[in-house]
């Protein structure tokens, strides 16, 4: 499912979907679509897309688990990162299962994996897959690994655990990744106030489109739009002057 929200900065933006969907934050993916400073004449507001794929149930039903209690009734992203580093029990059995499923299907690939576990998080866990043939694992600008984790996500939704994020990776190409991208972020931001015109960057996946839209969120003299149809969109840095 993908619904729309808006607010005047990007937190309250992703407190009113948290409160609308009924759902912890690391049950959904945010994509930033659009942000505009504040001005003389226009209020500053931030718009977003709200994918839910991979949430098991109906998210009315999840509302109504947390209305009766089992959800803390803080906003998810009002939810501190020292809560997120605290000891995660460990679900042997789901852990296991994943494993043996990447594990089975990186061998269908053609390719030999050896799947383990990398982090524990509240609601988000990750792999990693370690194989001679990483770069095949990855794919171009990781898409291939982007529909890996798309299809764990789904298996794990079908085995009772659609509540939990699954994140994959290999060789740490999420990690390089997102380095590169803010490095980009800045030099095109660079070379737009140079040239007082626009850039339009390559297609990307909602993940790494917000991290441009969130690494310039806070430049006075640029902005960031979403343009395109579909998963992949195109990021477009625009030049917009000083404005204090």
């Amino acid at each position: 499912m993908v619904k729309e929200f808006e607010g005047r900065t990007e937190k309250e933006a992703i407190d009113k979907a948290a409160e609308d969907l009924g759902l912890e934050r690391d049950c959904f993916d945010v994509e930033i679509i659009e942000t505009q400073r504040g001005g003389l004449f226009k209020k500053p507001y931030v718009k977003i897309r709200v994918h839910t794929t991979g949430v098991s149930g109906d998210y009315s039903a999840a509302r109504q688990t947390k209305n009766s209690g089992a959800y803390n009734n803080v906003p998810a992203s009002a939810v501190s990162r020292e809560q997120d580093k605290e000891d995660v029990p460990v679900d042997a059995e789901f852990e296991s299962t994943m494993i043996e499923y990447l594990n089975k299907l990186t061998g269908l690939m053609g390719m030999e994996g050896k799947t383990s576990v990398i982090f524990r998080e509240k609601r988000k866990i990750g792999f990693n897959i370690a194989t001679e043939d990483s770069s095949f694992i990855i794919g171009k600008k990781g898409k291939t690994l982007d529909a890996i984790q798309l299809i764990a996500s789904i298996y794990a939704a079908q085995i009772g655990h659609g509540d939990i994020r699954v994140i994959i990776d290999s060789e740490n190409y999420r990690i390089r990744r997102e380095e590169s991208l803010v490095r980009l972020a800045y030099n095109v931001a660079g070379r737009v106030r140079e040239s007082r015109s626009s850039i339009l960057l390559e297609p990307m996946n909602p993940f790494d489109r917000r991290l441009i839209h969130t690494t310039l969120n806070d430049a006075n003299d640029v902005e960031t739009k979403s343009e395109g149809q579909g998963l992949y969109k195109q990021v477009r840095v625009l030049y917009k002057g000083n404005k204090r």
